[in-house]
């Protein structure tokens, strides 16, 4: 028999390499902003053109990830995750060479999204939900969003540095080479001979199979409020890593502080997330979620209403940085209370459809309004009406409240 220690061991070592691993993928994936500008100078594609095909990338990773989900769910993590490495290794450095509208589009809006989308959430969070109990979901999820942050932590001033000294080109390749430390990792979340395990005859006739699943799923009322206020997760998540940089540029402020404001995003989602996964151990899902979004509304106000220089810069990097993606582990959370956990690769990836979505409008619209109007304050305005309504729609999700705890016993 297994040791409990033993047991322990191996459940961390599991969510450290879940954890490095979206690290990567999402280091790389979040940088991409830090390029519009470079590209921009370097191609002469226009602003709106690179912002499209950015855009087109948020919408890709976000509909890979039922697809991927689903094939995971039933065949296994490892395959995917491989996959996932290498198109988004192919993408970032094809990219280098293939700078036209539509080759942007190919290369980062397909090949490196799609890739991206291979190792993500969805992916992960599923893949490792079904080897965990029930009572450490909700810090696993958490754990390995901050992994994500991490990456962004790690990302962003290396990328802005090596664009700074190197050139875009070098520091596309150099992305592109670390994406493929996500194969050895592969492995040691979801290995070769990990196989999904076939359900009883009983439990499969009471859950109907996916398809079933997802019939069920679009008909209820509390998944479909979750995936509207996704979706406004989407706007503000891909407007912030596409546009900052460029809001930055706006202030008059160095390169470096764009480097900086995502850095710090990544810093604070860290202890949002690990913060999420133990609230969600002791609070309901929804109310967390629900306040996260509120803040975010709160937060841009007061970034209008401040002079625009580099302390309120990291002052709104840090404060919507907390909430970054710390809604992940809520919202998968909620997923897995509403349907378990059987499906949750599938069923999470379809919300975060939505929210990639959603990522698509936060990332052209940005480009477009900064075309339009010069700035960026109406898309701002949009952000801030799009979290009081994603505050809103927590309210009616159906979830049970947490079982009272028994009251202390005197010694």
């Amino acid at each position: 028999m297994t040791s409990p220690a033993a047991s322990s061991r191996a459940i961390w070592a599991l969510l450290l390499a879940s954890g490095a691993l979206l690290a990567i993928t999402m280091g790389a994936r979040m940088s991409l902003g830090l390029f519009v500008q470079p590209l921009a100078a370097d191609t002469g594609e226009s602003l709106v053109a690179i912002s499209f095909a950015l855009a087109v990338g948020q919408l890709v990773w976000g509909l890979v990830q039922p697809l991927f989900g689903a094939i995971a769910d039933q065949r296994g993590a490892h395959g995917v995750l491989v996959l996932g490495g290498l198109l988004m290794a192919a993408g970032l450095a094809l990219a280098t060479v293939f700078t036209s509208g539509l080759g942007l589009v190919v290369c980062l809006g397909v090949l490196t999204s799609a890739g991206a989308g291979a190792g993500a959430f969805s992916i992960l969070i599923g893949a490792t939900a079904r080897q965990l109990p029930a009572e450490r979901r909700s810090f696993a999820a958490g754990l390995i969003n901050a992994g994500g942050s991490a990456g962004q932590l790690l990302f962003a001033p290396l990328v802005q540095a090596a664009i700074t000294a190197f050139g875009w080109v070098t520091a596309m390749l150099a992305v592109a080479a670390s994406v493929l430390a996500t194969l050895p990792l592969a492995r040691r979340v979801a290995p070769k001979t990990t196989a999904i395990p076939a359900q009883p005859a009983a439990a499969a006739a009471a859950d109907g199979g996916l398809r079933a699943q997802l019939g069920q799923a679009l008909r209820d009322r509390s998944y479909l409020l979750l995936n509207l206020g996704f979706f406004t997760c989407g706007v503000h998540v891909a407007f912030l890593v596409t546009h900052l940089p460029g809001e930055v540029a706006l202030c008059g402020l160095p390169g470096t502080v764009a480097g900086r404001a995502l850095a710090l995003v990544g810093a604070f989602n860290i202890a949002g997330s690990l913060a999420a996964g133990w609230l969600g151990q002791r609070y309901r899902l929804k109310h967390i979620l629900g306040l996260m979004y509120l803040s975010r509304a709160l937060l841009i106000a007061l970034y209008l209403a401040s002079p625009r220089n580099a302390l309120s810069v990291y002052l709104l990097a840090a404060g919507l940085g907390f909430t970054f993606l710390a809604t992940v582990p809520p919202t998968a959370g909620l997923v897995g209370k509403l349907f378990g956990t059987r499906y949750l690769g599938t069923l999470f990836g379809l919300t975060l459809v939505s929210h990639q979505i959603g990522g698509f409008f936060g990332a052209w619209l940005g480009g477009l309004t900064i075309s339009r109007f010069g700035d960026y304050g109406w898309m701002w305005i949009a952000d801030m009406a799009l979290a009081l309504l994603a505050a809103l729609f927590c309210l009616p999700v159906r979830e049970a409240r947490l079982p009272s705890r028994p009251a202390a016993q005197p010694a």
